[in-house]
């Protein structure tokens, strides 16, 4: 069995959105002792404090990480028009989402483990570097990938996003970055309403990202065939370093928010066909970050059906 380390924190339960889809109710199903009893063979990790702000900087605008430092104490209740919705502790629990991704970083780069998930919330992949929003206040997955490039010395990254809704905020930093390679898989139409098939990054970036779009209904076997014969070689010939995973659960069939048809042993057939690729490029270096999931049952299983997979 592969070792494979478990980041949560009780900073996630103090993100308090009240009665909303992205609620405190996911930190608490993800508890490291519910997980451990799904998995026992994880190994739950304290997370180191890396001075995640200074990170955040290497990817967000200074404006908008004082925006998001200092709105609850202004009055802010939300940082978006929309519902990305905060609270007293939100702040603090952004910062510990992206220590935990540095924590898990250096574990795998040093030997520590071969893979890692971070059950940590709020999610990321829509955080542009100018604004939150869709539920995410720093883009934790692009955060992570410059801190590999800059503190490890990872040039080549890979980063697979299957959430039922596009990274945007992933897509948009990496744009024209012919290092690292973005990947969405979501459904369309579906908000943010970016990520269609065309849109392949620009300039020196052109080609370094791949959009694979689903309607709704879509079925898991046509899903995991995309993955198969689309995702994979592209990801393979990218060659890259270090493979990170913007692991959403709302492609789940239970899920409130989508209408894919992906079920948990979906879920383990993606996570092996990574574990694959990873293993033959980059030593097996994963790191996988928790983005949706807002069936809560749903959630469990198959964030317990990821572990399990990456376990193997």
């Amino acid at each position: 069995m592969n070792r494979v380390t478990y980041y949560w924190n009780e900073s996630s339960l103090r993100h308090d959105t009240g009665r909303h889809v992205e609620c405190i109710a996911r930190a608490e199903r993800l508890h490291p002792d519910k997980m451990k009893a799904h998995v026992p063979g994880i190994e739950v990790r304290p997370i180191v404090r890396h001075d995640a702000a200074q990170w955040i900087l290497r990817v967000h605008e200074a404006e908008h990480h004082q925006f998001v430092q200092e709105a609850y104490a202004r009055g802010y209740r939300r940082l978006d028009e929309s519902d990305t919705i905060i609270s007293e502790g939100s702040y603090e629990a952004a910062l510990m989402a992206v220590d935990a991704a540095l924590t898990a970083a250096d574990e795998v780069m040093s030997g520590e483990c071969q893979a890692a998930f971070c059950a940590m919330r709020p999610p990321g992949h829509h955080a542009l570097p100018f604004m939150s929003m869709g539920f995410c206040l720093f883009a934790n997955a692009a955060i992570l990938a410059r801190y590999l490039q800059e503190k490890h010395g990872v040039r080549r990254i890979a980063i697979v996003d299957w959430d039922v809704h596009h990274g945007n905020g992933t897509q948009n930093v990496f744009w024209e970055d012919p290092d690292v390679f973005f990947v969405s898989l979501h459904q369309h139409p579906l908000w943010p309403g970016s990520g269609l098939e065309w849109e392949k990054g620009e300039g020196a970036g052109e080609g370094a990202t791949l959009n694979l779009i689903f309607p709704p209904g879509a079925e898991e076997s046509v899903y995991l065939s995309r993955f198969e014969h689309e995702v994979v070689p592209a990801v393979r010939n990218h060659g890259p370093e270090f493979l990170i995973i913007s692991a959403g659960f709302d492609s789940h069939f239970r899920d409130v928010l989508g209408n894919l048809k992906l079920t948990e042993e979906g879920y383990i057939q993606l996570t092996h066909m990574l574990r694959r690729v990873a293993e033959e490029i980059c030593g097996g270096r994963i790191v996988s970050l928790l983005e949706g999931g807002y069936n809560l049952s749903a959630l469990e299983s198959s964030v317990a059906a990821h572990l399990s997979a990456l376990s193997v």
